[in-house]
């Protein structure tokens, strides 16, 4: 099923499976993990840099307590055995002692003929300490480095000669195992605060998601309306604000069916009637061959009543249509229009409500005839109505009046009804919804606002301190081209 526009319908439109490392879940957990792990890291660094230093350290430490013993023994080279035991007992190829007046070589086997790389542990920097140990990470085990620092609180100082291998492999156990502790962490870390922000989270927009494609299955199924979860979290706001939107939804696709359907009925409606009328127009033309006086003074409003009904008929039709037909204007002259909106309503012959036209004689507006005949006709018979249904007035009345102000001619109609509802007002030119009474359509004021926007004018309702009902038209005149005026001029 495709829309009007040639794309996919949203009810046809294929959902992709959401699998768990694809969806929130999934991915919840493992940037909570990544997270976790990236806090390891960053806790890692300076460990590892502070265990290469403690276990240098820890060989300075024994080689000084194996020399203290050596200092006491007279200045001569220990026994090979004895040097042996020594430099096993500290893993270190040779140690030296180093005073302010002599220097000596305590214990030393197999000398190396270079020396690789060299360390001072009596004063290091964090940032040295760090790159000295991704050194030895990522280039040591082959290599031969030189030790020394201080022996406790005194001057002397001790030097070693040691094989980096040692130091290597115990950075790379350390180095295991605080990943495999890291790896426990992030994984005890991360599993209560997903399953908490699952909870949170995660099941209210699943449940949202859910509720969102059954909806578009069937938006006009009441029961597919969420139902909010009562929270006061921005989830649940988000709830509320969707279960609203889609029972405005089901409401505008109930009025748009029931458009669709009154669109229907009128254009059956309307075949016929204008059949109808043109057969009363035809029998109406008659008339004007009979010698009555009173026929003869009739029979020209019969006529033009009968075409307005005429183009009435496709009154509600043109309203569906994209807009109403440019209009034809010209200066005319308003009070005849006005009169012959009352003569239409044929108030005079119900004699219980008054109809006064304040008008001056000689006012003229730049208007199409017929719509603006459709304007005020349809505001008056509104008041007419409305003063029908009002039994309390003691006279009631409709004026129109006509000022013009410059090049803005200004019409009011105004009655003392009992002024219109607060539905009517929330709705107001909105058709099918804006009605004032009962039954009533609303098509009247919306016609109404259409026609006098096309005109480039206004029409608004008026607040007033007194019962009624009063609409105010604004009309400005069509600016005079320059090549129209010089030819009128001359």
């Amino acid at each position: 099923m495709v829309d009007r526009d040639g794309t996919p319908s949203l009810t046809e439109t294929p959902v992709p499976a959401v699998g768990f490392l694809s969806g929130l879940s999934g991915r919840l957990l493992l940037v909570t993990a990544i997270f976790v792990l990236i806090a390891e890291v960053l806790i890692f660094v300076p460990s590892v840099a502070n265990m290469r230093l403690q276990w240098l350290r820890d060989r300075l430490n024994t080689a000084a307590a194996a020399s203290i013993v050596i200092e006491g023994l007279p200045d001569h080279e220990l026994p090979r055995p004895v040097q042996e035991e020594t430099l096993m007992a500290t893993g270190t190829k040779a140690i030296i002692l180093k005073r302010e007046d002599a220097s000596r070589m305590v214990a030393a086997v197999d000398m190396p003929p270079s020396i690789d790389a060299q360390y001072d542990l009596s004063d290091v920097s964090t940032l040295t300490a760090v790159y000295d140990a991704f050194d030895t990470l990522m280039f040591g085990g082959e290599r031969v480095i030189r030790v020394f620092g201080p022996v406790g609180e005194t001057s002397t100082r001790i030097e070693l000669l040691l094989d980096e291998r040692a130091l290597r492999r115990a950075m790379l156990g350390y180095a295991r195992n605080v990943f495999i502790l890291s790896m426990i962490i992030s994984v005890v870390t991360a599993s209560p605060i997903f399953f908490a922000l699952n909870r949170l989270l995660i099941r209210p927009i699943r449940r949202m998601t859910a509720n969102i494609q059954q909806f578009a299955a069937d938006p006009s199924n009441p029961a597919r309306v969420l139902e909010p979860s009562g929270g006061r979290d921005e989830i649940a706001v988000a709830g509320i604000h969707l279960a609203a939107m889609q029972q405005t939804l089901q409401r505008t696709l109930k009025e748009q069916k029931n458009l669709a359907d009154l669109g229907l009925a009128v254009s059956k409606i309307n075949h016929d009637m204008r059949n109808i009328l043109s057969s009363a127009q035809l029998m109406s033309d008659r008339l004007s061959d009979v010698d009555d006086p009173v026929v003869k003074r009739v029979a020209p409003k019969l006529l033009r009543s009968i075409d307005r009904a005429v183009g009435y008929t496709n009154e509600v039709l043109s309203y569906g249509r994209m807009r109403e037909p440019e209009p034809r204007r010209r200066f005319v002259a308003l009070r005849p229009l006005v009169q012959e909106v009352s003569e239409v309503l044929a108030l005079d012959s119900r004699g219980d409500i008054d109809f006064v036209a304040q008008v001056e004689p000689g006012l003229k507006v730049d208007a199409d005839s017929e719509q603006l005949f459709r304007v005020i006709h349809n505001l008056c018979r509104n008041a007419v109505e409305a003063l029908s249904q009002d039994s309390g007035a003691e006279r009631r009345m409709v004026l129109v009046t006509g000022l013009r102000t410059g090049s803005v001619v200004s019409i009011a109609i105004d009655d003392n009804g009992p002024g219109m509802p607060a539905k009517a007002r929330e709705n107001l030119f909105a058709a099918f919804r804006g009605s004032v009474r009962s039954g009533g359509t609303g098509l009247g004021l919306a016609i109404a606002r259409e026609l006098v926007l096309a005109h480039g004018g206004t029409i608004a309702l008026v607040e007033k301190p007194t019962p009624g009902t009063l609409f105010r038209i604004e009309l400005p005149d069509r600016p005079v081209p320059l090549d129209a005026f010089r030819h009128r001029a001359s």
